[in-house]
């Protein structure tokens, strides 16, 4: 039988053992029955005993597991007991106990927040014990279940606000055909590191840029959406080149949160007659130019560093004869760092033209070519690819 030993109103049933419960019954007769009776199925059960609401109060501690509350004591009655208690240890499993006459109090109870009620009068050992543990591991499942709806809400709420910041092309020009995809590593995410937009300005002419964050997660999710406006910005105000790159190089180094992340940007804006483009690549993988003859990545050279790497960088142009018909793919580098095959080789930029090659050979266009490039790349990967991964097609005639 548990010794009880005075600590000032409050009395502890010493036993040693996992299991804590915090008993509040004014009545030390019920409260010395009720310790027998469950340190008889129970022997290793430490029990806290307070006669009144306050003292319960006061000696609640975060080990306790379930409180077990009489709804009749001297400083509270029914419910406004059980609603102190349950303010006081919204974790914790709550038993009610109740008298014969007042059995409806307890369906009450329950309503109200305890996971369950006993009347004194059937209480054994037995079921005192079965009763606890019921309400313990009821309360795990409510807890579980209630931060399961607020992570789904969470969920939602981060979904919603990806999707808003996800870029919406400004591009009039019907003759050009868009096509673009998305894929962030994290899981359950829209957002990555990686980022894309198109803009079509006043003049006719028509840029596009992608852009690869180092590293993985959300903030470098956000500032790469940071970066993104801060293109799109400068470009609508007229800023192309060199002078945007600069611009966005200064960006990056004051929103970034170490001098070790960098960016990889590849730009390119094409002529109001479709017919010539001017590229910019900081870092970033060469483009594939589709056209009549076949495909084939844009020259590697001129070319500058990745942007956040060192000040007073230039980014030199590449000018590029586009013609009639043809089609631009810009990506990042999650498309082709994944294996091209068992041999433990990376895909690499002559792993993509060769898929390029046998797709648009096979008369793949559009979204059925950048699906099937994608599709293809993680088939030789053995596995979805992990990597923040960006791909922008942006095209004209057959091509």
């Amino acid at each position: 039988m548990p010794a009880m030993h005075g600590r000032g109103a409050e009395r502890l049933l010493d036993v040693a053992g996992s299991l804590h419960l915090l008993l509040v019954e004014d009545d030390a007769g019920d409260a010395f029955l009720f310790g027998e009776l469950l340190t008889e199925v129970q022997p290793d059960v430490r029990i806290t005993v307070a006669s009144t609401l306050a003292e319960a109060l006061a000696a609640f501690r975060p080990d306790v597991q379930c409180v077990i509350v009489d709804l009749t004591l001297p400083d509270a009655e029914g419910l406004d007991a059980l609603r102190q208690v349950l303010a006081r240890a919204p974790g914790t499993a709550v038993l009610v106990l109740t008298g014969l006459a007042d059995a409806h109090v307890g369906v009450e109870a329950v309503a109200a927040g305890a996971q369950d009620y006993l009347v004194k009068q059937d209480v054994d050992g037995a079921l005192l014990s079965r009763a606890i543990s019921y309400a313990i591991e009821r309360k795990r499942a409510d807890e579980s279940e209630r931060q399961l709806v607020e992570a789904r809400a969470v969920s939602r709420e981060n979904a919603r606000l990806e999707r808003g910041l996800l870029p919406v092309p400004i591009l009039n020009d019907r003759g050009l055909r868009h096509h673009t995809r998305y894929r962030p590593g994290r899981d359950r995410a829209l957002l990555g590191g990686d980022f894309h937009d198109t803009v079509e300005t006043d003049d006719g002419a028509v840029h596009v840029v992608i852009g690869d964050v180092s590293g993985h997660g959300a903030d470098e999710a956000s500032l790469g959406v940071r970066l993104r406006m801060a293109w799109r910005t400068l470009v609508l105000a007229g800023h192309t080149g060199q002078r945007l790159l600069e611009t966005l190089d200064a960006v990056l180094e004051h929103e970034r949160w170490s001098e070790e992340i960098f960016t990889t940007v590849c730009m390119i804006t094409i002529s109001p007659d479709r017919r010539s483009a001017r590229l910019h690549r900081a870092g970033h993988p060469r483009p594939l130019l589709f056209g009549p003859t076949g495909v084939q990545a844009v020259p590697d050279e001129p070319r500058g560093p990745a942007l956040g790497l060192m000040p007073g960088m230039r980014w030199p142009a590449a000018d590029i004869e586009l013609g009639d018909s043809w089609g631009l793919l810009l990506y990042t580098d999650g498309l082709i760092e994944g294996y091209a095959g068992d041999g433990g080789e990376r895909l690499d930029l002559a792993g993509l033209i060769e898929m390029a090659q046998a797709a648009h050979g096979g008369g793949r266009r559009g979204d059925a070519l950048v699906d099937g490039l994608i599709a293809e790349a993680e088939r030789l990967n053995g596995q979805a690819l992990p990597d923040d991964l960006a791909v922008l097609l942006l095209s004209r005639g057959g091509s």
